[in-house]
């Protein structure tokens, strides 16, 4: 994966979520999302706290090598067990409460991602980080991750808002091929489904049909498991 076109596509996509959360009224901070329980405050904080890991990634000592992709990242182990989940429901709810409004937040968030896309482009290609949950991982492959939960959550929070998704078209490839591989554009053709209605039903934002897993499971699409 190239790094500059990583680092590219989060630029635009955090960009795009926070120019979105200026917008957002007092009123509707408190609005729920399907990401249950946490309202749209929550959600913003917890998109906040997961690319605030990256600052102290990129100061510690660069792991030899890298041994596990972005793929491999959303494996079905402890990070994503209920205990583990209760702890990042937590994590992103404290935050959110010790912001004094929705627009200190909003602030908050437009401030995080942009040190964290500074600090990344000053990362020669090939940059090594090890991640809280100790994968060593290149930093392309890590920040791929991390435009999943900016993305994803972006159609999150535009749905408990109302808003129409405003999804970039360079996230959106970077996802496409992280779920279909490289001939990701043919697999959605012969399922018949546009890009973003594909992204919903892979990340179970949208249900799916037995007949519909079938034609996923023969296509050989990559689910991942999400927090």
């Amino acid at each position: 994966m190239d790094q500059g076109r990583v680092v590219e596509a989060f630029r635009l996509e955090a960009g795009q979520l926070a120019r979105a959360m200026t917008e957002v009224s007092v009123a509707e901070w408190g609005l729920p999302t399907r990401c249950a329980p946490w309202n749209v405050s929550d959600l913003l904080a917890h998109v906040r706290v997961v690319i605030a890991w990256l600052p102290g990634m990129l100061a510690a000592p660069a792991p030899i090598r890298a041994e596990v992709s972005a793929v491999e990242y959303y494996r079905p182990d402890d990070r994503f067990a209920p205990g583990a989940n209760a702890a990042r429901i937590a994590l992103a709810q404290d935050h959110a409460a010790e912001q004094l409004s929705g627009a200190a937040l909003a602030d908050d968030f437009d401030a995080t991602w942009q040190e964290v896309d500074r600090l990344c482009r000053a990362e020669p290609q090939g940059r090594v980080v090890r991640t809280r949950h100790g994968d060593p991982m290149l930093l392309s492959e890590f920040l791929l991750t991390r435009v999943v939960g900016v993305a994803v959550h972006g159609l999150d929070l535009a749905d408990a808002l109302g808003r129409e998704p405003w999804l970039t078209s360079q996230a959106a490839d970077l996802l496409q091929g992280l779920l279909l591989g490289p001939d990701g554009a043919a697999a959605l053709e012969r399922l018949g489904w546009g890009r973003l209605h594909f992204l919903r039903k892979a990340t179970g934002r949208e249900p799916i049909t037995g007949e519909e897993a079938l034609d996923v499971s023969r296509l050989g699409i990559r689910w991942l498991t999400l927090g």
